[in-house]
């Protein structure tokens, strides 16, 4: 498919940067709730349950929403998409900060996931139709840094002012941000057009002819579920590891969302390195590059269940950096695979799903972890989720050797 991007207005790269600002902004606000935890835990005396609870509330809302977002992002576009979404995580966000009653904290904070999780099906879409196939693993992994990068902000920045200020009006002012920021980007960004006229997507018809067809490509939902213990690992590791290492190896708070900070840097080199791997040595094959994350992931967790308490902060910034660099780094890949075992024209709905599906280990997988935390110890948890990455990793090379069998694009 051929799209019109030869004017500096109409340039991918200035397009990309506007997906990649809003991916930050969604980011410090939504992925707050990890770095802000403690002060959650303490203002509200919650159990590890009860905080990882809260990211799991994010990612309810995410999979709930994702479906039927990936399927008017591809009928409405990006642009539109993009205003509505920041409204909805703002507002939602912005109202949390008022409240100190756990069950509708709850609520807003999954409503704010349906914000957050379709703005990913949207701001695939821009990269998929901005870019061509040969650039759209790096284009990707820009894109996706984002994320890690609004969270390590909401680390290295929302944190410090929470622990000075208050969890309260730090979060109303950063959510208050995003609508603004949100408004300024809508005006800046602009819709490619496909020279190809598309068949809309919104009837019921081609709705349940989408999901039929997503969920018959074998490849595309197994690399799905894969990416369900990946996310969920990923939040497990930025959920826990301020507590984990404020609590059980004592160092201060604030170095503890240093180590946050670190992880987060790690997975957005992470992003772009690997979606540079995954383009260039391996030439576009995204399956093997999963492999390896998995495999080095795996590592890291072990490597956490084995350090004794009292651990030097020292030892822990290469650990989490290589482990965020692997866990947090694999988002691209995973959108790339997904949407190239189906035609160009499903992109968002094949996002939108498998958003869906991972979304479940991200909601469930600190939910257990927690659990594990308050009957017996984070040692057994990081063991836990160790097994769970070897799992995985055989999965995974399970799908690399039945990929040659069917080609890209589910043609």
């Amino acid at each position: 498919m051929d799209y019109i991007n030869a004017t500096s207005k109409y340039d991918p790269w200035k397009m990309l940067g506007c997906l990649f600002m809003i991916q930050v902004l969604m980011a410090l606000v939504g992925r707050s709730l990890a770095p802000l935890g403690p002060l959650f835990e303490a203002d509200l005396s919650l159990s590890k349950t009860q905080i990882g609870m809260l990211p799991a509330a994010l990612f309810l809302g995410q999979a709930l929403v994702s479906i039927p977002a990936g399927l008017l992002v591809d009928r409405a576009g990006t642009k539109k998409m993009l205003l509505l979404l920041t409204f909805c995580l703002g507002l939602s966000f912005a109202s949390l900060s008022f409240s100190s009653f756990y069950p509708l904290i709850l609520f807003l904070i999954m409503v704010g996931g349906f914000g957050y999780g379709a703005m990913h099906s949207a701001s695939n879409r821009g990269v998929i139709y901005w870019f061509p196939v040969r650039r759209r693993g790096t284009a990707m992994g820009i894109k996706q840094t984002g994320i890690t990068a609004g969270s390590a902000m909401a680390a290295l920045i929302l944190l410090p002012l929470a622990t000075q200020w208050g969890w309260r009006p730090v979060l109303l002012i950063a959510s208050c941000l995003l609508i603004v920021m949100g408004f300024i980007i809508f005006k800046i960004y602009e819709e490619p057009r496909p020279i190809e006229s598309e068949s809309p997507a919104g009837t019921a018809e081609n709705i349940l002819s989408s999901i039929k067809y997503l969920i018959k490509n074998r490849l595309y939902l197994m690399v799905s579920i894969s990416a369900m213990a990946l996310n969920g690992s990923q939040m497990i590791l930025n959920t826990y590891i301020v507590l984990f290492t404020y609590e059980v190896h004592a160092i201060p708070l604030v170095a503890a969302g240093i180590l946050l900070v670190i992880s987060e840097v790690g997975g957005s080199i992470g992003r772009i390195v690997w979606g540079i791997v995954s383009d260039t040595l391996f030439r576009g094959n995204r399956i093997i590059v999963l492999v390896i994350i998995a495999i080095i992931s795996s590592i890291s967790a072990l490597t956490l269940f084995s350090l004794p308490a009292g651990t030097s902060f020292e030892i822990f910034v290469p650990i989490v950096f290589v482990f965020g660099f692997c866990i947090s780094g694999f988002n691209g890949i995973w959108m790339n695979a997904v949407t190239e075992y189906v035609p160009e024209k499903l992109a968002g709905s094949a996002s939108g799903f498998s958003i869906m599906l991972g979304s479940w280990g991200v909601i469930i997988g600190p939910l257990i972890f927690g659990l594990i935390v308050d009957t017996g110890s984070y040692q057994t948890g990081w063991f836990v989720l160790f097994l769970v990455l070897l799992l995985i990793t055989g999965l995974l090379i399970w799908i690399l050797f039945l990929s040659d069998r069917q080609p890209a694009n589910g043609e």
